[in-house]
């Protein structure tokens, strides 16, 4: 069976449904890792070794993925973002909510931050929660009002949550107000990348080839 109807079967599970299935980072939320802990617990309890060490690893896993995206946004940006300006756009876990407990965003920013990037952050419901989080504390972090705003002069965008709003932006004239050459991570698969291609972006899905202009 190919991937993606293997994609398609296991969405049509209500128990799991396609949503739990998008592109993303990372699992977020309140419940996913505790959960898996609790998992965890329980088979060492039972001797469940194996099993332990598997569910052990989804979490790893998760952990890596973040890394990675950050590790990629770094390595495409020529080696260093230092001083250079990228949006966030989105830090709830997922659309539709104002809740960022173990958001990835929260991760990417604080690693952002530490390779000294200047990082603006936005996002439609979940901004005054992402105050609230202690490593986003930091002279060169920015919490703005709206994407135009935090795209403005930016050098990269991240798309860190599927926002039904991203895709619709005027994209012509977030180009227009960035540095060049310009940066989109769409750690979410959301947005038209060969449109976004056109425009002039470097393009890089989750998972898929990079649109690259050089």
């Amino acid at each position: 069976m190919r991937a993606c109807a293997r994609w398609r079967a296991v969405g049509r599970d209500s128990r799991v449904c396609s949503r739990f299935l998008n592109a993303s980072v990372g699992f977020g939320g309140s419940c996913f890792k505790k959960d898996i802990l609790n998992l965890v617990y329980i088979c060492e309890s039972y001797g469940l070794h194996e099993v332990d060490r598997y569910w052990e690893a989804v979490v790893a896993m998760n952990e890596y993925q973040e890394q990675r995206f950050v590790r990629t946004i770094v390595h495409e940006m020529f080696n260093t973002i230092v001083g250079k300006r990228i949006a966030l756009f989105g830090f709830a876990f997922k659309a539709n909510t104002n809740d960022t407990r173990e958001s990835p965003a929260i991760y990417v920013a604080q690693k952002l931050l530490e390779e000294r990037a200047q990082v603006a952050i936005t996002d439609p419901k979940a901004l005054d929660n992402a105050r609230l989080h202690r490593a986003m504390n930091s002279e060169n972090l920015e919490f703005a009002g709206g994407p135009y705003e935090a795209a403005c002069g930016a050098h990269a965008i991240a798309v860190m949550t599927e926002w039904e709003l991203y895709p619709s932006l005027d994209w012509e004239r977030i180009f227009e107000s960035m540095e060049k050459p310009v940066f989109v991570f769409d750690e979410r698969n959301i947005l038209d990348h060969k449109a976004l291609y056109k425009l002039g972006f470097n393009v890089y899905p989750l998972g898929r080839p990079p649109l690259k202009h050089f």
